[in-house]
């Protein structure tokens, strides 16, 4: 269910005024399709790459990365909130489809992957500690390379998806966009191959073009530091990622990514809805936080446990969808300006 539920889950628009811009899910199904060519192109374990891509964001709250500043914030005294950790504490504890056990039936590999897909974690929340102490999960080593390329595909997703989308909102032209190098250069291939053809009919090929020089890029990177690489423990003791952006690459997707944080991840009617999605689900948190009775009954923890408690809160919370929040805000709180946004 927590991946059914990434259906109407924030990407970057709260509640988006359009069907065709992204949110969670068609963004994880997107991270899968470029971390599988990935993996198949290096000879590396296809499904478990793709299992990693299409997982990596469960523990999404509603909101995005804006819901989880909210939760970070509401739980500080209760060891706070992180959506990587809190995807393995979903899979491991809190989705329970089988009658014997916790969680679901997942592999080592898999648990391990997306825990430190972004790199070894020194310094665990308590969700990941919580898991580790029940799957030992090497933290403190690199993950395979299998993970390293969901990172990284991840990357390459919602950079060049979030060109289009910013394109489609009207947040930035064209011609603003051409300001970046990468997406100059990209460009004027894409020209060169169609000369005839209008502007707007060729974005979706410059997207193309950008996703496939990525890949490309990080295809032959990989392929360089990781030759003499023999075994899973090399790849783990490493001491650095393996697969990765080339130095000119991550130097041009640094200007892109900036590009995109000015432009549209901070542009002010982006900025101003989520404001008002923060400050809602804030006050929803308190709401069930000042009156644990009001969470469904499975939900509710022991009494007199305040650190239990707020983190009950916090995997209920968690767990909903933009709409879900925005229909428990009108029932226990009222109207206010960020219902009318679904």
């Amino acid at each position: 269910m927590p991946f059914r539920r990434l259906r109407h889950k924030t990407q970057v628009f709260v509640a988006p005024d359009g069907d065709h811009f992204r949110v969670r899910l068609t963004h994880s199904l997107e991270v899968a399709q470029i971390g599988r060519t990935i993996a198949r192109a290096l000879g590396l374990n296809e499904d478990l790459t793709e299992a990693l891509c299409l997982a990596h964001d469960i523990g999404h709250p509603p909101f995005g990365h804006a819901g989880e500043d909210v939760l970070q914030a509401a739980m500080k005294q209760a060891g706070g909130f992180d959506h990587n950790a809190h995807t393995i504490r979903l899979l491991t504890r809190l989705e329970n489809p089988y009658p014997r056990f916790d969680g679901l039936n997942l592999s080592w590999e898999t648990l391990e992957g997306l825990a430190k897909h972004n790199g070894p974690v020194p310094d665990p929340s308590w969700a990941l500690a919580e898991a580790n102490a029940d799957f030992p999960l090497e933290l403190d080593s690199w993950p395979s390379l299998e993970a390293q390329v969901a990172a990284i595909a991840d990357d390459i997703a919602y950079d060049n998806h979030d060109i289009d989308d910013g394109l489609r909102a009207g947040l930035f032209t064209l011609e603003e966009l051409l300001d970046v190098s990468l997406a100059a250069r990209a460009w004027g291939a894409v020209k060169d191959r169609y000369p005839d053809l209008e502007d707007a009919r060729l974005v979706p090929e410059l997207v193309r073009d950008l996703i496939g020089e990525m890949v490309n890029d990080v295809l032959a990177e990989t392929r360089r530091r990781s030759a003499g690489i023999g075994n899973i423990d090399e790849v783990r003791s490493a001491g650095r990622p393996l697969a990765g952006f080339s130095e000119a690459m991550a130097a041009e997707e640094e200007i892109l990514k900036a590009f995109l944080h000015a432009r549209m991840y901070d542009a002010p009617p982006v900025q101003t809805v989520r404001l008002e999605a923060q400050h809602a689900l804030a006050a929803l948190f308190a709401v069930y936080r000042d009156d644990p009775t009001r969470l469904p009954r499975e939900w509710r923890p022991a009494e007199g446990d305040e650190v239990a408690v707020t983190r009950a809160v916090g995997d209920f919370v968690a767990g909903m969808t933009d709409r879900y929040a925005a229909a428990r805000y009108r029932e226990l709180i009222g109207p206010n300006e960020f219902g009318s946004f679904f």
